[in-house]
C-alpha cells in the first residue's frame, strides 16, 4: 500500500512595518495554504528572521524602520548576497523600477516587485508570490507600462516589432505562454513563436526554458527604464 505525499507548503517571512497591512498579508497567504514562518516590521529584525528561517521566498517592504528609509530594500539586497536562493518579491508604494534592480542584482531569477496596491487582488498576488518563490519573476503592470515608452537609441529592445514587445511586457510581468495568449487575445501556438522571436532577437542563447525568460525579463527591465 502506498501513500501519497503531498508538496510541502511554501515557507514566507512578511516584513511590512503597517501592522494591518502585514497581518492582512499574513492571512491571505495562510488561507491559500502557504506557511508564513516569521512577520517583522523592522529591517534589521526582518534580515536576522530570513537568515535564520531560511524561507521560500521574502516578501519585504522597501520603506521599513529603523531609519524608515530605504530599510527593507537594503535588508533584502542583503539578503540576496548571502543567499540568492532565497525568492524576493518588493512592495512599494512608489513606481520605482531601480528598486527591482537594487534586489536582482546578478542573480534574477526569484525577484518580483509590485505596488502594494495589488495585494487587494487576492488571486493575483498569490500567484505572484508562488511565482516568484518558484524561480520565476513578477513585475507591476504599472511598472511595464512606464518603461514601455522610454526606448533609447541602441537598445535592443528597438529590435522588437510592438507585439513582440507587447509580448515581451507580459513575459516580464511572469505570465505563462498560456497567461499571454489570453492577455493579448492570441493562440498559444502565436506566443511560442513571439517568444522564440524575442530569445533570438535578444540574443539570449539556448538554455533551461525557463531560465531563458528570466533573462529576457531582465533585459526588458535593464533597457525599458533608460531615458530616451
Amino acid at each position: 500500500m502506498t501513500t501519497c505525499e503531498t508538496a510541502p507548503a511554501l515557507r514566507v517571512i512578511v516584513g511590512e512595518d503597517d501592522v494591518l497591512l502585514r497581518e492582512g498579508i499574513t492571512r491571505i497567504l495562510t488561507e491559500a495554504g502557504l506557511e508564513v514562518v516569521a512577520q517583522s516590521g523592522d529591517a534589521d529584525d526582518l534580515l536576522l528572521r530570513a537568515l535564520a528561517h531560511r524561507p521560500d521566498i521574502v516578501i519585504v517592504d522597501v520603506q521599513m524602520p529603523p531609519r524608515g528609509e530605504d530599510d527593507g530594500l537594503l535588508a533584502a539586497v542583503e539578503l540576496r548576497r548571502r543567499h540568492p536562493g532565497t525568492a524576493v518579491l518588493i512592495l512599494s508604494q512608489f513606481c520605482e523600477p531601480a528598486y527591482g534592480m537594487a534586489v536582482i542584482g546578478e542573480h534574477p531569477a526569484g525577484v518580483g516587485y509590485l505596488l502594494k496596491e495589488r495585494v487587494g487582488d487576492v488571486a493575483a498576488f498569490v500567484d505572484a508570490v508562488t511565482r516568484v518563490a518558484a524561480g520565476g519573476s513578477a513585475l507591476d503592470p504599472e511598472i511595464i507600462g512606464r518603461m514601455l515608452g522610454q526606448r533609447a537609441p541602441g537598445d535592443p529592445l528597438l529590435a522588437l516589432t510592438s507585439r513582440e514587445r507587447a509580448v515581451l511586457a507580459a513575459l516580464a510581468e511572469g505570465l505563462s505562454n498560456r497567461g499571454i495568449a489570453q492577455a493579448l487575445l492570441l493562440s498559444q501556438a502565436s506566443v511560442e513563436k513571439h517568444v522564440t522571436a524575442i530569445f533570438r532577437k535578444l540574443r539570449i542563447t539556448p538554455a533551461d526554458t525557463a531560465h531563458r525568460r528570466v533573462q529576457a525579463a531582465l533585459t526588458y527591465l535593464r533597457h525599458a527604464g533608460r531615458p530616451s
